[in-house]
This record gives C-alpha cells, sequence and structure tokens, in this order.
C-alpha cells in the first residue's frame, strides 16, 4: 500500500514558514527607512553587513549591549498595543552605549512568539523602527521565532542588540570625577522599561485596577500610562558631548538611583543628591501611596523621574542645563561629588 506523504507537517506543528517569508516581505520597507549608506545587505539575509567608516576616529573601540523590555510586555499583552514596545527596546539598549560616549551604529532584534500574528509583529517592527531613527542608528537585521507551545496565546518575548563607536580618548567611564563636581539629573518619560513587576502587582492585584480606568492624576488610563514609551537619549548625550566636557554618565535603569550612580564613581567620592531638587512625575508618588513603599524602596527600584545623572564640572552646570533645555529635556541640578569618608557608602540621600 502506498501512503500519501503530506507537504504541511511542519505547518500542522504551528510554524508557518510561508507566513514567515511573507513578514520579512513586509517588513522590508519598514526597515529600510533606518539605512544609511553604510549598510551593504538587505533584509532576508543570513546576516546583516555594515562598512564602518571610521572618519576623524583615531583609536576606534566598539561598544555593545544587549537588553530586553521585561515585564512591561504584559502590558501591551493586555492593551492589544504593540506600535511602542520596540521604541522602548531600542532605549534600553541605546542609552546604555550612549552613557559611554558611543555613537550607535546599527540594531538587531529577536523577536519570538508561539504563532506568528502578522499585525502584531509588524507593530512592533514598526516601533523598533521608530527608536532606531530616532537614535540615528540602523536596524540591520534580526530574528523572528516561531515557537509553538512556548508562549501563551498573544504573547512574545523581545530581546535586542545595538553596537556602537567610540574614539578610546573619548570613553566617558568615570575615571575623572573630581571632588566639587555637579550633578545634572535629566528628566524621564515616567517608569520607562524597569520595576514592572511590582507595578502590576500593585495596579492589578492589590488596587483590582484595569488597564482601561481613567486615573484623574494621570490625566489617562492606567494602560496608557504604563505603556509610555522609554525616552531615547541620543541627541542629547550627543550634542552635550560635542560642546562641553562630560566626566561621567549614568543611565537610571533598574535599581533605580541607588543601585545605578555609584557604578561610575571612583572609590575616594560620593555622590550627594537631594531629594528636594525636582518633582517626579504623579505615577511615581500614586506608586509609593498604593504600594505603601519607603522612600529607600522608591529609590532602588524606580528611576523616580530622572532618566540620566551627568556629572560635570560646576563651572559649566547653567550652560549645560540650558543646552539640556533647549532640546526639549528637563534638566534638574540634583546634588554635587564631595569626599567620601572610609566605611561610607557611595550614595547618600539628603532632603
Amino acid at each position: 500500500m502506498t501512503v500519501k506523504k503530506r507537504k504541511d507537517r511542519y505547518s500542522e506543528a504551528g510554524v508557518d514558514i510561508d507566513a514567515g517569508k511573507k513578514f520579512v516581505e513586509i517588513i522590508k520597507p519598514i526597515v529600510s527607512k533606518t539605512f544609511k549608506s553604510n549598510i551593504l545587505s538587505d533584509i532576508g539575509g543570513y546576516a546583516g553587513l555594515y562598512s564602518l567608516r571610521l572618519g576623524n576616529i583615531k583609536k576606534p573601540i566598539l561598544v555593545s549591549s544587549t537588553d530586553g523590555v521585561g515585564t512591561k510586555l504584559k502590558i501591551a499583552f493586555m492593551l492589544d498595543k504593540h506600535d511602542t514596545i520596540g521604541i522602548d527596546l531600542v532605549a534600553m539598549c541605546v542609552n546604555d552605549i550612549l552613557v559611554q560616549g558611543a555613537n550607535p551604529l546599527f540594531f538587531l532584534d529577536y523577536l519570538s512568539m508561539g504563532k506568528l500574528n502578522h499585525d502584531t509583529a509588524v507593530e512592533i517592527i514598526r516601533g523598533i523602527s521608530r527608536g532606531c531613527k530616532e537614535a540615528k542608528c540602523a536596524l540591520i537585521g534580526g530574528e523572528t521565532a516561531e515557537m509553538p507551545g512556548f508562549y501563551a496565546e498573544g504573547e512574545y518575548d523581545l530581546a535586542g542588540f545595538v553596537i556602537g563607536l567610540v574614539d578610546a580618548d573619548k570613553i566617558i567611564d568615570g575615571s575623572e570625577i573630581a571632588i566639587g563636581h555637579q550633578l545634572i539629573g535629566v528628566g524621564s518619560t515616567g517608569l520607562h522599561s524597569n520595576g514592572y513587576s511590582l507595578v502590576r502587582k500593585i495596579f492589578f492585584d492589590v488596587l483590582k485596577m484595569s488597564v482601561n480606568d481613567y486615573v484623574d492624576e494621570f490625566g489617562r488610563t492606567v494602560g496608557e500610562e504604563l505603556l509610555e514609551p522609554t525616552r531615547i537619549y541620543a541627541k542629547t548625550i550627543n550634542s552635550l558631548i560635542k560642546n562641553f566636557h562630560i566626566y561621567a554618565i549614568s543611565h537610571i535603569t533598574g535599581g533605580g538611583i541607588t543601585e545605578n550612580l555609584p557604578r561610575i564613581l571612583p572609590a575616594n567620592c560620593q555622590a550627594v543628591i537631594s531629594r528636594s531638587s525636582w518633582t517626579p512625575q504623579s505615577i511615581f508618588h500614586f506608586i509609593e501611596k498604593a504600594g505603601n513603599l519607603t522612600e529607600e524602596e522608591m529609590m532602588r527600584t524606580f528611576n523616580n523621574g530622572i532618566g540620566l545623572i551627568i556629572i560635570v564640572a560646576e563651572k559649566e552646570v547653567q550652560d549645560i542645563m540650558q543646552q539640556i533645555q533647549v532640546m526639549d529635556e528637563r534638566a534638574y541640578q540634583i546634588g554635587w561629588i564631595e569626599e567620601r569618608k572610609p566605611k561610607h557608602s557611595a550614595l547618600k540621600f539628603i532632603d
């Protein structure tokens, strides 16, 4: 007896190769908008090709970072809104290399879902493309994987990877931080992409709220507030580096100011932060009250309205703050560097 072979067994198992090919064709014009003349390949190949043009860079150093968006993805699932989560992905990677003085060159993404949903996947890529254009880096390639049975229906995971370039003599590493230097905080757009496991617990488990509930303090719904994209600071940082001597920059992500600022401080330096020098957005006050959180918990979990901390010479504070504000960013003089005494912590908060 002859057994007729079936040609669609892989599709029956949940992986549609034809759908994947169609998706690549759909996103090609979206992704190509991020391309520069350095790009020597097209989307769909085995790898992306990027031609390095070093210009005046004498000692080229490649700088890389990889990250995800964490459980902020859950908010996108709940709202079925996927066009901004890609901006978060780019921001979390790009901001980490910007603070070292690097110029972002190109970006790669990894998107994995149980079954490829064209509409959702295209919206995700649109967001990544928007983020890359804002950061002035090319979305050179990525991977879209179908993994049947691995994710709940409508869910996916997302990761990103960025490569940047900096001259070795211009790396910003905090080694020149000195006593008397001043701290400038650059405003965040809200929660960015950190602390969402706690945030979701407070809003949806403790308060029993819905993403569609309107909150007067926010002037919008819970979902709209929680899905606000992470700020990409490429334009701001690139401008400041060109015009001023920047001694160090701290990206305030998971761990808040408490965990991130000490990472860049020399052993003999202590950063003093005045908590009254800026006013966090209402989302932070809401979370603190609803979750019955202490100031210490807030400072080591969330950015509390400060996306970056820049360390500069005292004589340049006003000029730097003015330039930041000209670029539609909020800037605050939030503290200073003093001598760190033996057995004292690297960070001190004052009222």
